[in-house]
């Protein structure tokens, strides 16, 4: 079976991609990916207040050492040669690629522009086939209007593509008001991708010690919703590609939003929770599912329940919420 797509301008094999995480940090689990046909590898993000943490500990240490005697010159480390987390992601890039043969797409996440462009200019030289912006960016401030927002996002977006030629994807959070125009500008500034979407990781309540408490929640199917249907809404209708992002855990997974219009899907949680080999057996799965329904390829399915080339396009409007709702009330 097909099961072969095109993504960030790279013919792929499957559609089924290792997402950000940090299974990319092991060189071994990175292999058994490529072995289990991952067709690329998305690697975690660096973070710039992560950065900017680790110099300010660096820095503080020389000044430290440097004041406290004067052979203190001998064993420190010249500030230039010090291996920041931002070395280290940069030199990953280099051992991930010498170690396997599919892209490895290199993942960023800031907060001022300037970091943005400057970081992915060095990611650009340390050799990555690609590059993700993953734009976190919740606002809790409530005189933030989401036309600021949107624009400050346009922005550096427009100035990262405009310093690097990697293929781009843009990783965004659900929730903008006008979903699909902003989408459309995104696409119409250059990016190759849109990735969608990113999770959003909200503190619980300790009503006890009174204070929030910060804890990983595994995805689940059930997250899958809402990524179909912005995909659905955007496939046909904007100029780049569209990847899943959360909710992706079995083959069912992978033909909902391939035909929501989806190109590529990433996947995380089910590998982190079943290894590597997870992918052998959704690839198997895929095509046997493809096969019982007479698909001679992945392809001929892409699209065929987008807004676009659907019948029912109430389905994603406001007559489906009617109806949900007093299917309900008879029950």
């Amino acid at each position: 079976m097909d099961l072969s797509t095109q993504y960030l301008g790279f013919d792929l094999a499957t559609p089924v991609i290792p997402g950000a995480s940090p299974m990319c940090r092991d060189l071994t689990t990175v292999k058994a990916l490529e072995d289990a046909g991952a067709p690329m590898i998305v690697m975690h993000s660096v973070f710039q207040e992560q950065l900017e943490l680790e110099q300010a500990a660096v820095n503080e240490s020389l000044d430290l050492g440097l004041d406290s005697f004067p052979e203190a010159s001998s064993y420190l480390p010249d500030p230039v040669e010090f291996k920041l987390g931002a070395d280290e992601y940069l030199e990953l890039i280099g051992r991930l690629k010498k170690s396997v043969s599919i892209p490895v797409i290199a993942s960023i996440n800031g907060r001022s522009e300037g970091w943005w462009v400057e970081y992915a200019r060095l990611i650009q030289q340390a050799g990555a086939d690609g590059l993700e912006l993953n734009i976190y960016n919740p606002v809790m401030d409530i005189h933030v209007s989401s036309f600021e927002l949107e624009r400050e996002t346009l922005d550096l977006v427009a100035q990262v593509r405009k310093s690097v030629k990697l293929p781009l994807a843009v990783k965004l959070l659900p929730g903008y008001t006008a979903f699909g125009n902003f989408a459309r500008q995104l696409a119409e500034i250059g990016i190759d991708a849109l990735v969608l979407f990113n999770r959003l990781f909200q503190p619980d309540f300790d009503i006890e010690r009174l204070v929030l408490r910060r804890e990983m929640v595994r995805s689940s199917s059930d997250e899958l919703l809402p990524r179909l249907s912005a995909v659905a809404a955007l496939a046909g209708e904007v100029d780049c590609d569209l990847a899943v992002s959360g909710g992706v855990h079995q083959a069912e997974d992978v033909v909902k939003a391939t035909m929501a219009g989806a190109n590529a899907v990433q996947m995380v949680t089910a590998l982190m929770s079943y290894g590597p080999l997870h992918l052998e057996e959704i690839h198997d799965e895929l095509a046997s599912w493809l096969e019982a329904h007479q698909y001679e390829s992945l392809s001929q399915a892409r699209g065929i329940l987008s807004l676009r080339k659907s019948q029912d396009r109430a389905a994603f409007e406001r007559t489906s919420y009617m109806q949900i709702l007093h299917s309900w009330e008879r029950t």
